[in-house]
């Protein structure tokens, strides 16, 4: 059982709560590493088609790591460890089978922008903030939240909010395309949540996994035949999968009903 996470599963939706709230859900080694678990176990099951992972309260989705449990970490080898037990936890979550929405419940600062961009969809209120702002602390990005800002964003505008510590409200944030969605006026954020995931949870997993590897495989790096055999192989597993000629059957009906 994880102490500092609380785990959800509605159906084909899997919510993951980071819950720290007197602590504004701050990244603790321990936090990280349950992260890493939870994801872990759960990219098994194969019944997910999303996932949401969010903070508890109304403050912080994650105020960054944990200062006073970070303090402890002082020499070369201890940096270089955190960092590499913090990426597997980003790496876990950047690469699970399914979409993973990270829903801003309040901000998301520091190592918490770094875990927001783990996900593959960002989503907030209008009240919510999202800032590289690491620099602050005289430190770079530490857990692969810099990597994956670049390739988020065009490179010199990722430059200049590693650079300048922007602090950036969710519109402005969704404007350059950091954020994916922002809350309507009036709409809560599991409302935004629910409209956003919609269209999703419409679809079948294998087909939402299909796309997901192709995600993944193009953020790797991989190359135009590596990519062609991923998304062929997926093809040909959804292609025969009675999902694909039950949706194909309903059509044919209705064609000739019509």
């Amino acid at each position: 059982m994880a102490e500092h996470l609380l785990v959800d599963s509605q159906g084909p939706l899997l919510r993951i709560t980071i819950h720290r709230p007197e602590k504004r859900n701050a990244l603790s080694r321990a936090v990280l590493s349950e992260i890493a678990d939870v994801f872990t176990e759960y990219a098994a099951g194969t019944e997910w088609k999303a996932v949401v992972l969010t903070g508890a309260g109304d403050k912080s989705f994650a105020a960054g790591g944990d200062l006073k449990d970070l303090a402890q970490v002082r020499s070369e080898a201890q940096a270089a460890e955190m960092s590499h037990e913090a990426r597997r936890a980003l790496d876990a979550v950047s690469h699970f089978p399914v979409p993973v929405i990270a829903a801003l419940n309040g901000d998301a600062l520091g190592g918490g922008a770094e875990l927001a961009v783990a996900c593959d969809f960002i989503v907030a209120p209008p009240t919510s903030r999202i800032g590289f702002i690491q620099g602050k602390l005289n430190i770079s990005t530490a857990w692969g939240g810099g990597v994956r800002l670049f390739r988020r964003l065009p490179p010199p505008l990722a430059l200049r909010l590693l650079t300048r510590s922007e602090l950036l409200d969710a519109h402005a944030a969704e404007r350059i395309g950091l954020i994916d969605h922002v809350a309507h006026d009036g709409q809560t954020l599991e409302q935004c949540v629910e409209n956003f995931t919609q269209p999703m949870l419409a679809q079948a997993p294998q087909v939402l996994r299909a796309f997901k590897a192709l995600a993944l495989g193009h953020a790797d790096g991989l190359s135009t035949e590596a990519l062609a055999d991923i998304e062929t192989r997926h093809l040909v597993a959804t292609w025969t999968h009675d999902d694909h000629w039950e949706a194909a059957d309903k059509i044919l009906k209705a064609r000739k009903s019509s």
